[in-house]
């Protein structure tokens, strides 16, 4: 990695394939996604990240009454209940965490973790290729209901 770094640092242009997306996020300006041999997303790490939904936020809380009350406050948060966590879709950005850290104080609720993830270029690739090859899966035909 880091002779591709210093190559790129003297101005040479360097063309790497790989299947480690973590490899790619590290080391590439710009990011081509194949499938099946043809591009079907391009750019930034960060731009193709952020085509795609799945950021969340995960509220782990050990005191079941707080779980509760938080449950309750966040209504649109998917719920564990064996866990006592919370999942709130969240992109991640500063905004939208300080919103959701508002609403958290305004109800007094402290959860124990707090945990964010944001799509890696995993998730990109998996939600990228499984539409593309969707797409390529001819129609079954339906059989009639009599």
């Amino acid at each position: 990695w880091q002779i591709i770094r210093e190559l790129v640092a003297d101005g040479v242009t360097v063309l790497l394939t790989t299947q480690y997306l973590e490899e790619a996020d590290e080391l590439a300006d710009r990011i081509a996604v194949l499938n099946g041999g043809r591009i079907v997303a391009e750019g930034t790490a960060e731009q193709l990240k952020r085509q795609i939904p799945g950021g969340h936020v995960r509220l782990r809380f050990t005191d079941p009454t707080a779980y509760r009350t938080a449950a309750g406050t966040l209504t649109e948060a998917a719920r564990d209940d064996e866990a006592l966590t919370l999942q709130i879709a969240n992109d991640g950005t500063q905004r939208a965490l300080r919103g959701l850290l508002d609403r958290l104080d305004t109800a007094g609720i402290e959860a124990d973790e707090l945990t964010v993830h944001t799509p890696d270029l995993d998730d990109v690739f998996f939600a990228l290729t499984a539409t593309a090859a969707a797409a390529t899966v001819p129609a079954q035909p339906k059989e009639a209901v009599r």
